[in-house]
């Protein structure tokens, strides 16, 4: 099958180091080995890690103010110049209304001409299903965040009424819609999406790369971990992460677990408060910051952690499929968590890891401590947690549903 995957969000680098720029690779990868042809429209191709194996056609965005003047008199607006968000909002849309005609010149000069196209959905971005109708073939469209709701929260939304138009146009445009987790299933029903439209495939991971069989003290060494007992942390340090409740329960577990280490891999907008925490807590020989790694040496890192953590707060709703958890279960460590969302399908508790009540900081320093205490424990937890990711969590496994899902629509002639 020739698959043409569209991500067009501009905080997706598609070699960047981010969780969903992973998944893009992650899902493009395995899709190639599943034997189809994937051609990729993005934004940005990013650096930093190595390129999915796919052909990469980067649509960049022309900006200037000329275009955002041109964009708000097409829609209507009338906007203060000097307002960043809006002006950042019309450069997508601008954008948007550029990109269809532009993803199409491309591909006819390469001669490529696709079976399906499956986006990942992006704010602001509705060219999509114009594409999948110039070629008369299915349009797929992966939804993996509430991206209005984020966006309103943590950041800026300043045109909510055209995100909203565009979102719904193109949920309702979409022969079939993919989530990554059941709570965005109910978003999309919310929206007034059929559920018999609506396919929830969690992530996956390349349980190739991310195996038990990994050298540890390379790392350790770099580090200065020695034999110390390593409690792990991976993410981009967003607000949700739940970083000052894991910094809590260090300066807890110090008090009951002799030099425990804290290594946390990843930046994000919660760094330098994570560092000025460290400094006030006294916790700087005990808490690591290894910042921004390559993708291809996480399986390292894990190797260097007798187990990890993720310490997501009840902020808002719980609807990722955390990639970190995925990828430790994968590695043969076992992972800590909240009750939260998938996170009590992921993690077997008692089996492949521990659960604790979400907000429970006692619960948590104990579920550290137990298993720090206890590498017998850990080990027997590892292997079960390798074999339920070998099992049941691939990549390749997720991928060959997707593919089912975008072949059940037929080609128009």
């Amino acid at each position: 099958m020739n698959v043409l995957y569209i991500c067009a969000d501009w905080g997706i680098p598609i070699r960047g180091f981010k969780g969903a720029s992973v998944h893009v690779r992650e899902f493009v990868d395995a899709l190639t080995r599943g034997g189809n042809e994937v051609w990729l429209l993005c934004t940005d191709r990013g650096e930093g890690n190595p390129y999915p194996h796919a052909t990469v056609i980067e649509i960049e965005p022309q900006l200037s103010q000329e275009r955002r003047e041109k964009e708000a008199a097409r829609l209507g607006l009338a906007f203060d110049p000097q307002d960043v968000a809006v002006c950042h909002e019309l450069d997508k849309l601008s954008y948007d209304t550029e990109f269809a005609a532009r993803a199409l010149a491309e591909l006819s000069q390469r001669q490529f001409r696709p079976d399906v196209v499956y986006e990942r959905y992006s704010l602001f971005h509705a060219s999509g299903p114009s594409i999948a109708r110039t070629f008369g073939v299915p349009y797929v469209l992966e939804v993996n965040a509430p991206l209005i709701e984020e966006q309103e929260r943590y950041r800026v939304l300043r045109l909510k009424a055209l995100a909203q138009e565009m979102q719904t146009r193109c949920f309702r445009e979409a022969d079939s819609l993919i989530t990554v987790s059941e709570p965005l299933k109910h978003y999309l029903q919310a929206q007034g999406i059929a559920a018999d439209r609506v396919s929830c495939l969690a992530n996956g991971v390349d349980t190739r790369r991310f195996h038990p069989d990994i050298d540890p003290e390379p790392i350790r060494t770099r580090y200065s971990l020695g034999r110390q007992p390593v409690v792990g942390f991976l993410g981009s340090l967003k607000p949700w992460h739940g970083m000052d409740f894991l910094l809590d329960a260090m300066v807890q577990l110090r008090k009951r677990q002799r030099d425990p280490r804290l290594l946390i891999v990843g930046e994000g907008p919660g760094l330098e408060h994570i560092r000025e925490r460290v400094r006030s807590n006294a916790l700087e020989e005990h808490v690591l910051l290894a910042g921004k790694v390559r993708h291809e040496e996480m399986p390292a890192y894990l190797a260097a952690m007798d187990l990890t953590v993720a310490p997501y707060s009840d902020e808002q709703p719980f609807y990722f499929s955390p990639l970190k958890v995925l990828e430790s279960l994968a590695a043969g460590r076992p992972v800590v968590a909240p009750r939260l969302g998938q996170l009590n399908e992921l993690i077997d508790h008692g089996v492949t890891g521990l659960l604790y009540d979400v907000g429970d900081l006692n619960a948590l320093v104990e579920s550290l401590h137990s298993l720090l205490s206890d590498p017998r424990r850990r080990i027997v937890m590892g292997a079960n947690a390798r074999r339920h990711a070998v099992a049941s969590l691939s990549w390749d496994s997720v991928v060959a549903r997707a593919v089912k899902i975008m072949g059940q629509h037929p080609v128009a002639a």
